[in-house]
C-alpha cells in the first residue's frame, strides 16, 4: 500500500483492538478506535466510549497532551469533518500537531465524510483506507446502514447454538442449555449491540422468553424484544406482553392477523407491525419502524426461512462439544440444495473458545 511504513499494521491492530469497547453504547455511530504512536512508543490511546461523548481521536489526543506533536494517529476510520455532538476530529488532530494519520476506512457516512481532504489541505500525510476490511467486519452493522440495502432492511445476525452435529434441539424438541454458561454470557453480550433481539412465533410460544440483554454490559438503549408472529399469536399474558412497557416489543402480522389479536396485543403495550406476507417486506417495515440491526436467535422455522432468503447478513454459531443424532432438530433442514458453485457462501471473521463451547463468527460473501 502506498506511504505505509514498518510497524504501520501493528499499530492498527492495537486501534481495531480497541474500538469494540464501545459495543453497546456507541450506537447509532460506529465503535472507533485511536493509537497515537511518536518515535516508535504508543503516548496516546482512546475508544469511543459512548454516543455523544468524545469520539476516540479526541479521547487519545487528550491522554497523548503535548506528546501528540509529530507524532502519527492510527484510526479505525477516516476523521471525521463535520460538526455534530463534537467538533470535527480532523481539525483535532491537525490543531494537535499531528503530522500523520492512518486511517482503516472511508466514512461511508456523506455527512461526517472528508475528513482525509481537511487533514491533506492542512499539510498532513493522511493514509488510507488502508485496511477496509477489517474495519468493516469490526463494526458492519455502522457500514451495512449507509448502504441502499442498509436503508431499506436492518442487518440481520443469526446465532445458532448447535450440537456437533448441526443440530438446535434433541429428537423431543428440548434445547434447553446445548451450550454452557459462558456462552450463554456472550450471548447476553452479544444483544447489547443490536437494535433488536428477535424470535419466531414458534420459539415465543415454546420458551416464553425475555430476549432481554441482562450481564456486565449495559446496553445504552435496551434492544427492542420482535417476534415474527405473522397470525398474533403471542399471548398477552406472555412475558413479552407484560412486559412491553417497560422494554420495547414489536409484533410483526400480516393478513392473518385479526383486529382482536392486535388489540389485545395493543392494549399491553405491543406494537404492531402489519407488513403483509413475506420475510423481505418484514425486514423492511422493521426498517420504516427504526430498526438498523437485529439479532436473530430462532428457532428452526425462522431461521431456515432467513437463510432460505439469503437474508443473513453475519452468523454466529455456537457448537458445543455434543452430539444429539439424526432425528434432532436442524435448522437447515428447510433449506434449498443447489449446486455447490451456487450455493450461499460465508467467510470466517473470528473463531472464540467460551468455556467448553467454541464460536465461529461468519460473515455472508
Amino acid at each position: 500500500m502506498e506511504g505505509e511504513r514498518p510497524h504501520d499494521r501493528e499499530w492498527m491492530r492495537r486501534a481495531l483492538a480497541l474500538a469494540p469497547r464501545g459495543w453497546g453504547r456507541t450506537a447509532p455511530n460506529p465503535m472507533v478506535g485511536c493509537v497515537i504512536v511518536r518515535d516508535g512508543e504508543v503516548v496516546g490511546e482512546g475508544w469511543h466510549t459512548e454516543y455523544g461523548q468524545p469520539h476516540a481521536e479526541v479521547e487519545a489526543l487528550r491522554a497523548a497532551g503535548g506528546r501528540a506533536a509529530g507524532a502519527t494517529a492510527y484510526v479505525t476510520l477516516e476523521p471525521c469533518a463535520h460538526h455534530g455532538k463534537t467538533p470535527p476530529c480532523a481539525l483535532a488532530l491537525r490543531d494537535a500537531g499531528i503530522t500523520r494519520v492512518v486511517f482503516a476506512a472511508a466514512d461511508p457516512n456523506p455527512k461526517a465524510a472528508g475528513g482525509a481532504t481537511v487533514l491533506r489541505e492542512s499539510g498532513i500525510e493522511a493514509v488510507g483506507p488502508a485496511y477496509e476490511a477489517a474495519a468493516r467486519d469490526l463494526d458492519p452493522v455502522f457500514f451495512h446502514a449507509h448502504t441502499p440495502e442498509g436503508a431499506r432492511r436492518p442487518f440481520v445476525a443469526l446465532k445458532l447454538a448447535l450440537s456437533l452435529d448441526a443440530r438446535i434441539a434433541d429428537r423431543e424438541r428440548r434445547s434447553v442449555w446445548i451450550t454452557g454458561p459462558e456462552a450463554r454470557a456472550e450471548v447476553h453480550r452479544l444483544r447489547a449491540g443490536f437494535d433488536a433481539v428477535a424470535v419466531g412465533i414458534g420459539t415465543a410460544l415454546a420458551d416464553d422468553p425475555r430476549l432481554t440483554a441482562r450481564g456486565d454490559l449495559i446496553p445504552r438503549v435496551p434492544p427492542a424484544r420482535v417476534v415474527f408472529d405473522g397470525a398474533l399469536r403471542l399471548p398477552p399474558g406472555s412475558h413479552l406482553a407484560r412486559t412491553a412497557r417497560e422494554t420495547p416489543v414489536i409484533a410483526v402480522a400480516d393478513e392473518r392477523a385479526s383486529a382482536e389479536a392486535a388489540a389485545a396485543l395493543e392494549g399491553a403495550g405491543v406494537r404492531v407491525l402489519r407488513a403483509g406476507r413475506g420475510l423481505e417486506r418484514a425486514l423492511e417495515s422493521l426498517r420504516e419502524a427504526g430498526v438498523r440491526s437485529m439479532f436473530v436467535e430462532g428457532g428452526a422455522g425462522i431461521a431456515g426461512a432467513l437463510l432460505r432468503a439469503r437474508l443473513v447478513d453475519r452468523l454466529y454459531l455456537f457448537y458445543a462439544p455434543v452430539l444429539l443424532g439424526p432425528d434432532a432438530l436442524s435448522p437447515f433442514a428447510a433449506l434449498e440444495s443447489p449446486p455447490i458453485d451456487a450455493a450461499p457462501r460465508f467467510r470466517r471473521v473470528d473463531t472464540s473458545v467460551f468455556g467448553a463451547d467454541t464460536l465461529v463468527t461468519l460473515a455472508r460473501e
